[in-house]
């Protein structure tokens, strides 16, 4: 019975993977969903919302917001991003892309902290309904009332599974040199 559903689910959704890739890799999407961090100093969860916009068709600009409650000590937490990207096709499915970005690191006690990244990476579409990408970057944040947090190496992958031609749901998978490891779901509007 099982094997009956998933069969009849994909034959709902091959008609419409069919239109949802046309051989280009939009940058112009928003998608919100769950956020979960897994770390050694306790375990956050919460919502997302992340965006990007077109301005050429090799730039971009982008903007990341996630809001967690701590599981220890429900401590609300907010950070985001802001920046910039440039994105180079490198053949018919493939982008080279590279990306900077101001970011904000808010919890609801103790001190703020601003920052920095920088990644780069690529993304492809991997099959017509499956794009995937993969980056590396660096953070660092600035020095605040004597505590200096160490900046950090990161990689990023993830993949968005397409339903049709501008809908889609993604999934993400940070992972810190610290050992943590914050992982994204949701649904992605392209356009």
């Amino acid at each position: 019975m099982k094997n009956t559903v998933i069969a009849l689910g994909l034959a709902a959704i091959v008609p419409f993977a069919a239109s949802a890739a046309d051989g280009r890799l939009s940058y112009n999407y928003v998608e919100g969903g769950y956020v979960a961090t897994d770390s050694k100093g306790g375990d956050a969860d919460g919502f997302g919302i992340k965006g990007s916009f077109a301005v050429h068709p090799n730039y971009h600009v982008f903007a990341d917001y996630t809001g967690q409650e701590t599981d220890l000590g429900k401590v609300d937490v907010d950070q985001w991003r802001i920046g910039a990207g440039y994105n180079r096709g490198i053949n018919s499915t493939t982008d080279l892309v590279a990306r900077a970005a101001y970011q904000k690191f808010d919890p609801q006690y103790g001190y703020d902290f601003n920052g920095v990244s920088a990644e780069v990476g690529l993304r492809s579409q991997l099959h017509p309904v499956v794009e995937g990408y993969a980056f590396a970057g660096y953070e660092d944040y600035s020095k605040k009332h004597g505590i200096n947090p160490d900046g950090e190496f990161y990689g990023r992958v993830g993949a968005v599974a397409n339903i049709n031609a501008n809908w889609g749901v993604t999934g993400e998978v940070k992972l810190a040199k610290a050992g943590a490891r914050e992982w994204f779901v949701g649904p992605r509007f392209s356009w």
